[in-house]
């Protein structure tokens, strides 16, 4: 199985379809999207072409693959023109022994972990900043931010396929790579 992981959208129609191309190309089997998909909050200029009613003519196109957490910027009436769940606080998906615990990374971070076992995997958007490590048993994954980075990383989105988790810019150049199956041997 094929996962997209892709958060902080935050309403950029622009970045959006480089995204949603992207898909295109890699195929997966699901689509995560981490949170912030249409607006972009207070804190945070807007992003290029922003413009959430197209954007979510778009992402519906890929309604039946995308899985959806609610980010600080959700509301109810979001829910009302998408046609995937965005309400949810966190989802879990299973790869091998292993648990994904995806969330969007403002109720449950890096810095408030759920309670996790050994050798889970802990993955996050929110602070727009890409990462992929592995801390004591857990590995920590953020993919970075669709429109809006930060600390000078990369417009970026993450790959998992096949025990092997990538974050990418979005002209799929690989920035961060890592094997969760010799990370949790």
């Amino acid at each position: 199985m094929k996962v997209i992981f892709a958060s902080d959208i935050h309403g950029s129609l622009y970045y959006g379809k480089k995204l949603l191309s992207r898909i295109d190309i890699e195929k997966p089997d699901l689509i995560v999207l981490l949170g912030d998909i249409l607006y972009h909050g207070p804190r945070n200029d807007l992003p290029r072409e922003y413009n959430p009613k197209e954007l979510i003519l778009l992402l519906n196109q890929y309604s039946d693959k995308i899985i959806s957490v609610r980010g600080n910027c959700e509301s109810e009436v979001d829910q009302m023109v998408l046609n995937f769940p965005v309400l949810d606080t966190y989802t879990m998906l299973i790869y091998d022994k292993a648990k994904f615990f995806a969330t969007h990374g403002h109720i449950y971070s890096f810095d408030n972990l759920p309670k996790m076992g050994a050798c889970n995997i802990f993955i996050q958007g929110h602070s727009h900043v890409p990462r992929l490590k592995k801390e004591g048993d857990i590995i920590m994954i953020n993919p970075g931010s669709v429109s809006i980075p930060k600390e000078n990383s990369h417009h970026s989105y993450g790959v998992f396929e096949n025990g092997i988790f990538e974050i990418k810019n979005l002209d799929g150049e690989i920035t961060h790579s890592m094997n969760i199956n010799e990370t949790c041997k």
